[in-house]
Formats: C-alpha cells, structure tokens, sequence
C-alpha cells in the first residue's frame, strides 16, 4: 500500500506541478512587466555606446514602454472593477430572490390567516357557505364587475347547485317550445327595417352601407369588430342589433386586467363551492334553449389582450361541426349540475354572434393577425346623417331562418369566375411585390361575406374591394411604410387596369393613406 500511495504522489503531482508553472508563469510575467530594474540594467549597459540621436531614440523607447505599463494597469483596474460590479449584481439578486420568498411566504400565511377569519365569521353568523351574506364578507364579484353568484330570480341555499343562474334558466324554461316566428323577408329587406327602426326607435343613424355591410360580417363569421376613432357609434349599432331582434345585447365591459377566459365565463370558488356566473355565460346558456338570434358585445375589446381573454373562443368557433362548440367549465359533474351541462362541459350556442368594438388610439393594445384573421372587421369612422326613417317595429328572429337566408346568398351569388381569376392575379402580384399572402380561412371568409353582401343589395365588386381593403391591405401596416412607398402606385395602377379606374375605391383610399404616413 505505501509503494501505491508514493506512486499517486508522483502521478498526481505532475498535473499539479503544471498549474503551479502556469500560475507562476503568469504572475511571474506580470512582474517581469515592471521589472524596473531589469530596464535601467540593460540601459546601463548601452549607455558608453549611445550617441546624442540614438539618447533620442532611447527616451522614445522608454515613454512607449511606461504608456504600455499604464494601459496594462488601467486594463487590470478595469477588468477587477468589472468583476466586482458583476458580484456585486449577484450579491443583489440572490438578496431579491431571499426577500421575494419571504414575501411569498408572507402572503401565504395571509391568506391562510383570512380564511380563518372568514370561517370564524361564517359559523359565529350560523351562515352556510352559498349563502349572499357569505358572498358580501369574501368580497367575490363575476371578472365583469356585476355580481355573478347571486341571482335575484333564483335564491337557492341547496349546497349542491353551484351553478344558480343557470339552474334558475332551466327552471324557467322546462317546458319551453322553441318558437317559429314565421319570417318571410329577404336580406335586402332587412337591411332597412334594420336602418329604420335604429332611426325611428333609437334615433340612431346609419347609411345603408353600413348595415349592409354589419349584416354581411354575420354571414361570414360568428366575430365582428367595429373599430374607428371615438364617438362613431360602435357600440350603439350592437346595441341597435340587440334590440332589433328583440333580445338586448349582452354587454361586457372588457378591462385592462382580463388575462384569461374566467373574465368572461366566471369561475368555481372552491370556498363557496359555487360557480361565480358572468352574464356572458348566463346569455349562451339561455340562447341553447331558444332559436332566436342572441348578441355579446365586447366593449372596447382591445383595452386588454383580445388573444388573452378570447383565444379559447377563437378556436372553438373555426371548428367545422358545431359539435365540437364546447368549452369545459368545471373538470366534473355533479347531480344537479344545470341540464345543458354535460360532464362539466357546455355546447356554445350557434345562435349567438360576437361584436367587439375597438378604439384605435394609444390607449389600447394593437390586435393581432391571429385575432384580425378569424373576425370580419368594419370600419366606422363618420357619423350617419339624419333622414326621415319609416316607422319601424322591433321583430323576433329566428336563428336558422337568418342562417337560412345566408346561406340562399351563397349558394345565389358566388364569385364569379372572371372575378376569382383577378382576385387570383391580384393576390400574385402582392406576394411579388409585397411578400405578402392569404390563405383558404380568409379566401372562405371572402366568398360568404361577398355573397351575403350581394344579398343585401350590394355588388360584387365592392364587396371585394371592402373586403381586400380591411383583411388583406391591413396586412401592409406591419411592413416597413417606406420600403412600399414606391410600390403603392403602381399597385394602384394595377387595381385600376384589373378592376376598373372607377372601381375598388376602398382599396385605392387605404393605400393612399398608407403613402401619407411615410
């Protein structure tokens, strides 16, 4: 055993004989640097056989050599001073880090301590939890700002119905037929008793245009956004629509803090055991007994993230099959659970349209292609003029005839082929030019939203052309403005040579904008 451990001795000390050499060598170097006396030794020696030019060069020689000292010091300093600022950013993230835990732990012991006042209070009242007084103590309200677990049309202390108001919807319609309402008018018909009862009964405005337009983005998506600058009327034609169909649009106020889909279906107090409903969820539970036409507005949508709060949504309303409308709100079923909920899962009605309004100003978040690409956006920038209105009543609606008269328009008026082939040659020339591209949603989402706009009393043409204005030239704002700016006109002279100069106005206006901002 001693022969092994003088062996490892040996071994190991040749590696570390080697780390000793490159950590003298260097520091050894360092002072072979600023060995002065090695400087003024050699200097003494040449000194008998320098002449008066070559003493020149030698104070030269000696001045380059201490500004090469100087700068290896400042260079040590820097790096040491560098090295100290970086410990000492260190030193204060794991300081950060400790008092970060500590808070936490902190807030825990908080909120355990809250529920133990919570619980003293509820059992010194003689309270069960899902009682209002409960609510009122805890401070729990719906993510819209009303308050979702109370229901003045149901007061129900059973501790096993989480879901109140939508057991007291199926109390109320537990014997309801779903109503024929015998509709017999057109689109185009609609589009004015739409415009004059807004007009008679509202006092609300509209050129025909625009509802032909708004009816158009119902046929071609479930999501429609009205967006322009403040005090156009976004809000009052989804409130106008509502109250056309005799159903009040059901209006939820977006607010910067919504981050995730419970702002619009609520969610389970695990304190309660009751599931805090918001009106939206209220409105699609009640639309799936009915075949009337229901509305949610989504005021001012763009005050948070839209692909926050509405992501979910988004995706289950691309789906083909209607089927496969459901989003899960709780991950079990109980008893009483409300009837439309199966295993804790609800169908989304398709009888219920979306309206965003969104504001373009610096106090909301832009809305991405992911949002713009699935919606029918609409523009609504001027106020409507006032004109006499024929008195018109409010009417009911059924859901599948509206749907019915959709889908006549697109079997009616599907794009022609000479107007595909431009449409074709058009989208070439973007993707030439400007690297830009649709794909088969938007394509799809044209022909039903031209079709319907036919319907209505409009031409192809311009159905197109608002269409290629607001879904596709929209897409030109995230290029770089003035690396297109000398390719606007000759687009434009494309558009006039394709369409016709007197044609695709929109198209024609936005690019002309797009030109003035660069």
């Amino acid at each position: 055993m001693d022969t092994y451990i003088r062996f490892l001795f040996e071994f190991m000390s040749v590696f570390f004989k080697g780390v000793g050499t490159i950590v003298g060598g260097f520091f050894n170097g360092i002072l072979q640097i600023f060995s002065i006396k090695d400087y003024l030794s050699i200097i003494e020696f040449y000194r008998k056989d320098f002449n008066g030019g070559e003493w020149a060069l030698v104070v030269v020689a000696v001045l380059v050599m201490i500004v090469l000292m100087v700068l290896i010091v400042l260079l040590i300093l820097f790096f040491i001073k560098k090295y100290l600022k970086f410990r000492k950013t260190l030193v204060e993230q794991e300081s950060m880090l400790q008092e970060i835990a500590t808070l936490n732990n902190e807030v825990a012991s908080l909120v355990q301590e809250k529920e133990k006042i919570l619980a003293m209070k509820v059992s010194q009242l003689g309270l069960k939890p899902g009682d209002e007084a409960v609510e009122n103590i805890e401070g729990d309200t719906s993510s819209s700002g009303e308050e979702a677990s109370s229901d003045s049309e149901v007061v129900d202390d059973d501790p096993n119905v989480r879901f109140s108001k939508l057991h007291s919807i199926d109390v109320q319609f537990k014997d309801y037929k779903v109503q024929q309402y015998g509709n017999t008018f057109t689109l185009e018909e609609l589009v004015e008793l739409f415009r004059n009862f807004a007009a008679s009964k509202l006092r609300l405005y509209y050129t025909t245009n625009m509802i032909r337009l708004f009816i158009s983005g119902l046929s071609a998506t479930k999501l429609v956004i009205l967006q322009g600058i403040s005090g156009t009327g976004k809000t009052s034609l989804a409130y106008a629509w509502g109250k056309f169909i005799k159903n009040d649009a059901i209006i939820a106020s977006v607010q910067p803090s919504w981050r995730d889909r419970t702002e619009l279906f609520g969610y389970f107090n695990e304190f309660t055991k009751k599931f805090n409903e918001t009106d939206v969820l209220k409105g699609m539970y009640l639309a799936g007994y009915t075949d009337d036409v229901y509305v949610t507005v989504l005021d001012e949508m763009n005050i948070a993230r839209v692909e926050y709060y509405f992501a979910e949504m988004l995706s289950i309303l691309e789906m083909p099959s209607r089927d496969e409308w459901i989003i899960e709100l709780v991950p079990s079923s109980w008893d009483n659970d409300p009837v439309k909920l199966k295993a804790g899962k609800l169908q989304i009605p398709g009888n219920m349209w979306y309206i965003g309004t969104i504001n373009n100003d610096d106090s909301t978040f832009a809305v991405t292609d992911k949002v713009y690409d699935r919606a029918m956006p609409i523009d609504i920038n001027d106020k409507g003029q006032v004109f006499e209105p024929i008195d018109t009543d409010a009417m009911n609606i059924n859901s599948s005839y509206l749907e019915g008269l959709f889908a006549e328009a697109k079997s009616k008026y599907p794009l022609t082929e000479e107007m595909e082939k431009k449409i074709s040659d058009m989208d070439d020339y973007v993707i030439k030019h400007f690297r830009i591209a649709f794909g088969n949603r938007i394509v799809k989402q044209m022909k039903d939203f031209v079709a319907t706009y036919v319907g209505c009393g409009g031409t192809e043409v311009d159905g197109v052309d608002y269409y290629i204005a607001r879904k596709i030239l929209r897409k030109f704002e995230q290029l770089n403005l003035a690396y297109i700016r000398d390719e606007i006109d000759p687009f434009i002279e494309f558009l006039d040579k394709s369409f016709g100069k007197e044609n695709f106005n929109e198209c024609k206006e936005y690019l002309l904008r797009l030109k003035k901002m660069v």
